[in-house]
């Protein structure tokens, strides 16, 4: 089977068409609208540079509070340096695997109070003279005609 010049011509222009959208590469173009497209952003989102949030280190002052909570629950040795290393990192997990807390992230708060490390409120801007116990169990300080409205609002027979 002999193929003419005209139809092996034909044939090779007819192959070429058909593959050459496979071949293509996207052109991109201006947007007219002033918006950037979605690609585009996302291609320079990659190339900022990540905020990094949340605590990155425990202030040297606060490891040396935890390292003598875990020297006096027996789960380090030694005087607390204020370096939160490794020998610190382990007691810590140890004592959190003890209570059945998570291990990987350090210190966890449960843990924290629990060696009596909990926040401190006494900076805080209404604590001057606040009280911070709990209420009477006698009851609020209203005055009877005030509860007396407030048991007739209820509609609940006294």
């Amino acid at each position: 089977m002999v193929l003419s010049h005209a139809r092996l011509a034909l044939l090779t222009s007819v192959v070429f068409l058909a593959a050459s959208p496979a071949f293509a590469t996207n052109v991109r173009r201006p947007s007219t609208s002033g918006h950037t497209s979605t690609s585009h952003r996302l291609a320079h989102s990659r190339h900022r540079s990540r905020r990094v949030r949340g605590q990155q280190a425990i202030e040297p002052e606060r490891v040396t509070q935890i390292q003598q909570a875990l020297i006096r629950e027996h789960y380090l040795n030694g005087p607390a340096n204020g370096n939160w290393d490794a020998t610190t990192v382990v007691a810590m997990q140890k004592y959190q695997a003890d209570h059945g807390w998570q291990t990987k992230l350090m210190p966890d708060s449960r843990a924290l109070l629990k060696l009596g490390l909990g926040p401190d409120y006494s900076g805080a801007i209404n604590a001057q003279g606040s009280n911070f116990s709990a209420p009477s169990a006698g009851g609020g300080t209203s005055p009877a005609s005030q509860n007396a409205g407030f048991a007739e609002a209820s509609g609940v027979k006294q």
